[in-house]
């Protein structure tokens, strides 16, 4: 047995999976307030996979005290088994339409596993995600990088 080392608690990229809305609202969190432009969605009918890919604010290592500037990272959310897409104020494919995440739900359609993830999205925009089952993934891309704005999110209340 060795004793740890300093690269141990080196961070990881996050991939995260969710199968039920317990996992889903934590996903939810790590991705709010992430920005993506409308051209990088992309819905496979073949392979039943809606994916965005997305610049998340890391809320996970925000800094504190002004100690550094906040940080953002390119990560890929992908919904699996989607028997459907529905928009409301996106346009798909519009690279110059820049959306803003502001969470992910999940409504039940009756007592099977089947229902529809809703990404809403500021502005009043929403995606809705129609599921045979419930299974999203959160998985980091790239290394992190300086928020352009170097600012931590902010919602009025």
């Amino acid at each position: 047995m060795t004793d740890a080392t300093f690269e141990d608690g080196a961070q990881k990229p996050l991939r995260l999976r969710a199968f039920d809305e317990e996992d889903l609202n934590v996903l939810s969190a790590l991705a709010q307030d992430a920005v993506f432009p409308g051209s990088e969605m992309r819905w496979s009918r073949r392979e039943r996979r809606f994916a965005i890919l997305l610049n998340r604010f890391r809320w996970e290592d925000v800094p504190k005290g002004g100690a550094r500037p906040a940080e953002r990272v390119q990560s890929v959310l992908s919904i699996e088994e989607v028997e459907g897409v529905q928009t409301q104020g996106v346009t798909p494919g519009d690279e110059d339409m820049i959306l803003s995440l502001l969470s992910l739900s999940f409504e039940k359609a009756g007592e099977g596993p089947n229902g529809r993830v809703i990404l809403t999205l500021a502005g009043d925009g929403a995606i809705a995600v129609q599921v045979e089952a419930l299974e999203a993934v959160l998985r980091d891309v790239t290394r992190p990088y300086v928020a352009p704005s170097r600012k931590i999110p902010h919602h009025p209340e």
